[in-house]
């Protein structure tokens, strides 16, 4: 053998395992990032956050004229499963497939601990064939015309989240009139967290802003979108001065005007994110 080619089959053993290793430091990385996002400190999931960024503080409830906040909470707990490890997108094929036309696939079917999550991964867990992401929001929500399918429906979603935010001692219940009935509402008694939540949004658009969507925090950067889905993005920024404001509202039109399956393909990409993006831009 010349020496030649011994130093080029030498070169490609290297280049393979260096190939490997990288690949192993970035599966031990995404490990400890799923670890951490199932970690019990998590102190509010991601529907939690966006209901109580659509929660008015005074008054206890959404707007009656949001009608996109059902489906935006459904999309929340596809993220927050996948955030948590427990579900994924199919993997890309050779012949490379749109975000929506790839299937949520049961990843690990240990329970969360958060009952609505539960509920969810367990339909996602007898499911066959598998189902899209868009799919799956529209299922969740209930709005389906299969008879067969009702079951998949998320009872009381809202309601659901507002008891949790009770527990956690964010919000607190009362009952109000309104003349033809009485509703149950849940205003905002911890005003502190949802202001440090508001200003970890509005930072992220403003003083932290970093110009690439893939070097955001990834739950950051799902609450912007799903926030945006569920038509709460501009309570965040409401309170600015006209100048951030702008700035903010600029910004966060530049992360959701991008095309998400671009974006899905970069390396490092969380594709859950970028798929329910895809999801609610088509709708």
């Amino acid at each position: 053998m010349s020496t030649l080619t011994h130093r080029n089959r030498r070169s490609e053993v290297v280049e393979k395992r260096s190939s490997r290793e990288e690949a192993d430091r970035e599966d031990a990385l995404e490990e400890e990032e799923e670890d951490k996002d199932d970690s019990k400190d998590l102190r509010l999931t991601l529907m939690e956050e966006v209901l109580l960024l659509g929660i008015k503080d005074k008054e206890g409830y959404t707007s009656f004229w949001n009608d996109s906040i059902s489906s935006g909470l459904r999309g929340a707990i596809l993220i927050e499963l996948a955030l948590r490890g427990r579900i994924q997108l199919q993997p890309q094929a050779m012949r490379k497939k749109k975000l929506l036309d790839r299937k949520v696939l049961l990843k690990s079917d240990a329970p969360t601990g958060d009952v609505l999550l539960d509920e969810a991964l367990k339909h996602i867990k007898v499911t066959e064939p598998p189902e899209t992401v868009q799919s799956w929001i529209e299922l969740l929500t209930g709005e389906t015309w299969n008879p067969l399918k009702l079951h998949y429906q998320l009872r009381n979603v809202r309601e659901r989240l507002a008891k949790s935010l009770v527990e956690k001692g964010i919000l607190t219940t009362e009952k109000q009139n309104f003349l033809l009935f009485d509703m149950t509402t849940h205003p905002v008694t911890n005003a502190t967290e949802k202001q440090r939540l508001v200003k970890r949004v509005q930072e992220s658009l403003l003083e932290r802003w970093v110009n690439d969507a893939h070097r955001m925090d990834r739950r950051l950067l799902a609450l912007i979108v799903l926030a945006s889905a569920s038509d709460v993005l501009e309570n965040v920024f409401t309170a600015l001065p006209d100048e951030q404001y702008e700035t903010a509202v600029t910004r966060s039109r530049a992360l959701l005007d991008g095309d998400p399956d671009v974006e899905g393909a970069k390396p490092r990409a969380y594709e859950m994110i970028w798929a329910v993006m895809a999801a609610f831009s088509k709708s």
